[in-house]
């Protein structure tokens, strides 16, 4: 798994595995993407406008493993 963020363009993308062939993009909201494998499998996370996502975790990514937990800041 790969979080990666591009503050140019205030978009976070978090990858669950690598793509492997072609892939379909779903438009779930003008927020979120999702893209997919023909057999279902599901490969990323598209966050548009990020910072506005994120707004509720004061415009940080928050991960957690067991008991850690990193902020990861996105620019304003």
């Amino acid at each position: 798994m790969k979080l990666t963020y591009d503050p140019r363009y205030n978009i976070a993308y978090l990858r669950l595995h690598e793509k492997t062939g072609p892939v379909t993009t779903l438009r779930i909201s003008d927020e979120l993407n999702v893209d997919m494998a023909a057999d279902g499998t599901v490969y990323g996370f598209e966050l548009l406008n990020a910072n506005a996502q994120l707004a509720e975790d004061e415009g940080q990514i928050i991960l957690e493993l067991g008991s850690q937990e990193t902020r990861v800041p996105l620019a304003a």
